[in-house]
């Protein structure tokens, strides 16, 4: 399995849900208990007595807190295998694309030669089937494909239109560095820890610019944006909210985390997530497994095609 199979489709159980508002009583959430045992599972020891005593605002407040940190932990791995899944798709097209025209090629001729040697009006349909498949009418999804990606134009397309030298990633699963400094900077960053709209919108634009440092496998860049956070202004801690309000944090999360498991089981279901599940432990390696076996596919498909222009 690839590498986050079992955390992204499951790891957003860390996320407690809500119950309806005729539910509550006394201000403690259903599932509250369950946060307490996560904390105190990942603490190792059990809550003291003064735990009991504390007010439900205060025991609300610390599920939050668990809530949020569980998210951000389901968040990052949706996003970095959602960046393999991109990185490979993009490879797969740059690299294995002109084998896959050649075949085609290859395929189209074979078949016209067939008709020409026979004048079989079925080998003639297959001919111009063929043929259509090597130059079709292309559409509009076939005219963007690798323009655009979940942040609007692609890398390489916006290098293009300004003129700047093309970044493509290097490899489908970036460095091992690349991806410690990444989860460093999410889980520092991350959007959802602002405190107010002005704070979510500057980590929301900071996080931006990591998603697409680390979808290109930057270590240097990742490394400045480490230090620009370093450098930047200590949010002070977040004072308890009222029952009301932590309530409604705990019921956006949960939100937060359907959708996320909606994002997680699409890219595990696609074609490129079902082709990054065979080989989790290096994707790079099938990229240059899958070329091997085109390049047989040309030189048999060359040899037939030599030996029927023999004929």
């Amino acid at each position: 399995m690839w590498p986050y199979a079992g955390r992204v489709s499951h790891e957003a159980a860390g996320v407690p849900t809500t119950r309806n508002d005729e539910d509550r009583q006394d201000n403690v959430p259903q599932g509250s208990e369950d946060v307490q045992d996560v904390q105190q599972d990942e603490a190792g020891e059990a809550a003291g007595p003064e735990d009991a005593e504390q007010r439900p605002e205060a025991r609300l407040a610390r599920a939050v807190q668990v809530a949020e940190q569980a998210l951000i932990e389901f968040e990052i791995a949706v996003e970095t295998f959602r960046v393999e899944v991109e990185n490979f798709s993009r490879l797969h097209h740059q690299k294995l694309g002109p084998m896959y025209a050649r075949l085609d090629e290859l395929d189209a001729l074979i078949a016209e030669a067939r008709a020409a040697k026979t004048g079989d009006p079925e080998d003639e349909r297959k001919a111009r089937e063929a043929r259509a498949v090597v130059m079709p009418m292309p559409g509009v999804d076939e005219l963007f494909h690798d323009w655009m990606d979940t942040d609007g134009l692609s890398p390489e397309a916006a290098a293009m239109l300004t003129e700047q030298p093309v970044r493509p990633p290097k490899r489908v699963r970036p460095s091992e560095e690349a991806r410690r400094l990444y989860r460093e900077l999410a889980r520092k960053a991350h959007p959802d820890l602002a405190q107010d709209e002005v704070e979510r919108q500057r980590r929301d634009e900071f996080i931006a610019r990591v998603n697409a440092a680390y979808g290109r496998g930057d270590v240097e860049l990742l490394k400045e944006l480490v230090a620009e956070w370093e450098a930047g202004p200590v949010q002070p801690p977040a004072p308890l909210s009222e029952s009301e309000e932590l309530y409604a944090r705990l019921e956006w999360l949960s939100r937060r985390k359907e959708l996320l498991t909606v994002l997680a089981k699409e890219l595990e279901d696609g074609a490129i997530g079902s082709m990054l599940r065979m080989a989790p432990d290096d994707p790079d390696q099938l990229l240059e497994d899958i070329a091997e076996q085109l390049l047989g596919e040309v030189s048999r498909r060359e040899a037939e095609l030599a030996e029927m222009a023999q004929q």
